[in-house]
């Protein structure tokens, strides 16, 4: 009978503490009371690198590349666009736009990143987008928090206009898009879009790579040169972490190329470029490094378990059905 009662409790338990899978409104993975971020020794971005073809608006003519991508594709969705390095724009529309350009962005407070997602997102979509943001929680010490009145804050929205995204804060409502299905089809396109509006620029741009891939220009499409332009040093910051061939940053082998051909190949044999599975341990680290990370979201919640003797909640549970009591009580 006490099996019976407690199952019935169990269950009105979770039913009264459960979400919509993919409800993004709803969801907070980490606890916001934990001061887990140091004092930033500088809150700036440099984006000079991006020149001012950065500064523009968003182009139909990059959906309709995307929409031809598939899974077989040679390239990435996001190395379809007409942007900045593909996929990086910064709308005229934006408060740094309409000030004139202005080649640096800023770092997000505290770590907390508003959100809000607009237009439509199927469930599936919606447990794509929860699970990049998720891995963001457990790794890092990101706060992402759905967005309430907050002045500065990332939208990210499914329009017809491909895979892009801002670099860092830049002010007012920032737009991340993730056109379907293209976009939303490896949950490493959504890190890599939200790794630039977190503050990150592409891996293949280091001032060093060279040492590390050949770019083979003569496969590249016409017009498409800039997009493989390095960063000056001084304009760089590489957080201690070394070149990452397999960085959710760095571009496919093929980026780009106009016969098939490989655009970007590493120099060292066996490396893969361009995977778009998950944040690496480089990726990890410079994030970590970027907002002086005291503690990860898993760190703190193993903590906080540890604190309360272990599972708290598997030790409720079992209160709760009597597991482990003398059943003469």
């Amino acid at each position: 009978m006490k099996l019976i009662h407690g199952a019935i409790l169990l269950a009105c338990f979770l039913a009264a503490n459960s979400w919509p899978v993919g409800d993004v409104d709803t969801v907070e993975l980490i606890p916001m009371d934990d001061n887990s971020i140091d004092n930033f020794d500088s809150d700036t971005i440099d984006l000079t690198q991006l020149g001012p073809e950065a500064f523009g608006s968003p182009s139909n003519k990059s959906g309709e590349s995307l929409s031809t991508w598939n899974e077989t594709s040679l390239m990435n969705p996001e190395e379809m666009g007409e942007y900045a390095e593909g996929d990086i724009l910064i709308p005229k529309t934006s408060a740094q736009g309409r000030n004139g350009i202005r080649h640096e962005a800023m770092r997000w407070p505290d770590g907390v990143i508003p959100y809000s997602l607009e237009g439509y997102f199927s469930s599936e979509q919606r447990d794509l987008i929860m699970q990049a943001i998720d891995d963001y929680h457990r790794m890092t010490c990101l706060h992402f928090v759905p967005r309430s009145r907050q002045t500065d804050y990332i939208v990210i929205q499914n329009k017809n206009t491909g895979c892009w995204s801002s670099v860092g804060r830049i002010g007012g409502r920032q737009e991340v898009n993730l056109q379907s299905p293209g976009c939303l089809t490896k949950k490493g396109t959504v890190l890599h879009e939200l790794l630039h509006a977190i503050g990150f620029m592409h891996e293949q741009s280091r001032p060093e790579r060279d040492d590390f891939v050949t770019v083979w220009y003569s496969n590249v499409k016409p017009g498409s040169e800039n997009n493989f332009k390095k960063a000056d040093k001084q304009s760089v910051n590489d957080y201690g972490v070394g070149y990452d061939y397999n960085s959710v940053m760095h571009y496919s082998e093929y980026a780009f190329s106009k016969n098939r051909q490989k655009t970007i190949e590493p120099k060292v044999g066996g490396f893969k470029l361009g995977q778009r599975e998950g944040l690496s341990r480089g990726d990890v680290k410079k994030v970590n490094a970027m907002y002086n990370c005291k503690k990860t979201g898993s760190q703190v919640q193993a903590e906080n378990a540890e604190q309360q003797g272990g599972n708290p909640i598997g030790s409720f549970f079992q209160n709760l059905l009597g597991i482990g009591k003398n059943d003469t009580e």
